[in-house]
């Protein structure tokens, strides 16, 4: 017999997972309390950098049933939630989403779900990114400067080499600039 466990997680300590433990509960599936698994935890952290759901995957056995709410609770983003998927069906156990339709991901038709979920995720990623580069080929071709702004002006980086040759001490010129060490190696190293 499959045993059915339910893996619920927020993203800071001041929320709870009562609403996603009641959502599973309403659906249908009947959980032992032992196997409702709750973690707090950022969304960004992959989930198998979770603590709890480490230790949910040493648990799970083939044949088991694994519920969530919603996919962002397997992973951070589409390729995390499809590696998660394909190692918990390379393990035997079925997963369920819940804002899927129940659907088990695990199935042919969960399978489709993820390649088009993936898909969709691929295809914005990569609109990200070119509008992104887009913006920055635009900037450079109307002059402006790209990054941070130097911390210090050109006269104050000759003034920098002029006392690095001095033999000053790389702390005392950043002290004097009020700025980092890493600044006036830069600037020296640029030199």
């Amino acid at each position: 017999m499959s045993r059915v466990f339910a893996y619920c997680r927020v993203s800071t300590a001041d929320q709870t997972t009562e609403n996603q433990v009641l959502e599973i509960q309403q659906s249908g599936f009947s959980i032992d309390n032992k196997r409702i698994i709750q973690e707090s935890i950022s969304g960004s952290v992959s989930a198998n950098q979770r603590p709890q759901f480490a230790k949910l995957l040493d648990r799970l056995e083939g044949g088991d049933v694994l519920v969530v709410t919603k996919l962002d609770r397997l992973g951070r983003n589409a390729m995390d939630v499809r590696a998660t998927v394909e190692l918990l069906d390379k393990h035997g156990v079925k997963v369920h989403c819940l804002a899927l339709g129940g659907v088990d991901l695990t199935s042919p038709a969960g399978k489709m779900t993820m390649g088009v979920i993936a898909a969709v995720a691929e295809f914005e990623r990569d609109l990200l990114i070119e509008r992104t580069q887009s913006g920055l080929e635009r900037a450079k071709q109307q002059g402006k400067t790209l990054g941070r702004r130097s911390a210090l002006n050109d006269t104050q980086k000759a003034e920098v080499l002029v006392k690095i040759a001095a033999g000053e001490s790389v702390s005392g010129i950043a002290k004097e600039f009020g700025t980092t060490r890493q600044t006036i190696m830069r600037v020296r190293n640029a030199a």
